[in-house]
């Protein structure tokens, strides 16, 4: 049985902390070495090692590869979608750039797996907005939209051409506690509880209609694990599988929300994110990846949202004892 010695990369991010975590708890804190050109994140500390390390730089992360005998490299480095839009090169260059040198590199070494995300963000308006499928038109209009469906043929061009084993998942806009948002046009889902409890008010910058595709963060990272740990035979998709959580407009969440705290009020002032979130699909068909691999989610948005504000009470508590 080989040894598992895992390289997370951007383990500081929204995505990154948990799931660094969460390998950890499974094949054991010295296992999984953790990296990011951030300062090491408090919940990280203490739980495994850590290194410093810019995924632009090929030669220092070819050198991580081999000193640590990495055997699975997950990527998770990248500019989202409302940062990208303000420095649309920058995104282009890191987002794919970074995958072009963890792809080399794992052909070059023999890294057994490379996890790699995408997003809902490679659909684009004229994508089905309803039960968006697995396979049908993809024109995104952000460039991180389009680095990401770019990303997504050179994890399948890798995967027939070199044999790596390459996976990805398209993930939702993502919900967490335990991590800040990074700058994506699903983040209002995020700042909405945060507010809620501290100011009793939201401004939203969607409007309220405005339907979009979610998930909880339990479940993005039980989803990417759950893919990474199936046998080889049954992963039919090389580029990205489809997977969705729930679909919700902040109208509906900031119900939710209300239920819990009933003083808690919203005003919608729609940005330049506005345009983004109307170019993606409100719901995702996800049945590639369930009847593959058997995804399936276990939260929807009052299961979420109690868990979410329970969660954020007690850190807040935390912080005032």
């Amino acid at each position: 049985m080989i040894k598992e010695k895992i390289l997370v990369i951007g383990a500081c991010g929204q995505i990154g902390v948990e799931l660094t975590l969460e390998l950890r708890k499974i094949y054991g804190g010295s296992n999984v070495v953790a990296s990011d050109l951030r300062a090491e994140n408090e919940l990280l500390k203490g739980t495994g090692p850590y290194v410093s390390l810019d995924v632009m730089n090929k030669e220092m992360l070819h050198v991580q590869v081999i000193r640590q005998n990495i055997t699975q490299i997950y990527l998770l480095a990248a500019i989202l979608s409302a940062t990208g839009e303000k420095n649309p090169n920058l995104a282009w260059h890191l987002n794919t750039q970074s995958l072009l040198n963890v792809l080399e590199i794992a052909k070059d070494e023999n890294v057994r797996k490379v996890y790699w995300p995408s997003s809902i963000a490679v659909f684009g308006p004229t994508s089905p907005k309803i039960n968006c499928p697995q396979k049908t038109v993809i024109e995104p209009t952000t460039v991180y939209g389009i680095s990401k469906f770019a990303g997504e043929f050179w994890c399948n061009y890798f995967n027939h051409r070199y044999d790596i084993d390459v996976r990805s998942l398209r993930y939702p806009g993502l919900i967490s506690y335990k991590s800040e948002p990074g700058g994506g046009t699903t983040d209002y889902a995020v700042e909405i509880f945060h507010d809620a409890l501290e100011e009793d008010h939201f401004t939203c910058f969607l409007k309220e209609d405005t339907y979009l595709p979610m998930m909880y963060m339990p479940d993005a990272i039980r989803a990417t694990i759950e893919l990474m740990e199936s046998p080889v035979e049954k992963i039919s998709v090389r580029t990205s599988y489809n997977i969705h959580g729930m679909s919700f407009s902040p109208k509906e969440i900031a119900a939710e929300i209300k239920k819990h705290i009933p003083g808690f009020t919203v005003i919608y002032e729609p940005d330049y994110r506005q345009q983004i979130a109307e170019s993606w699909p409100q719901s995702i068909d996800d049945s590639v990846a369930r009847n593959n691999w058997g995804w399936k989610p276990k939260y929807d948005l009052a299961t979420m949202t109690t868990d979410m504000i329970e969660n954020l009470k007690s850190e807040m508590s935390a912080r005032e004892s």
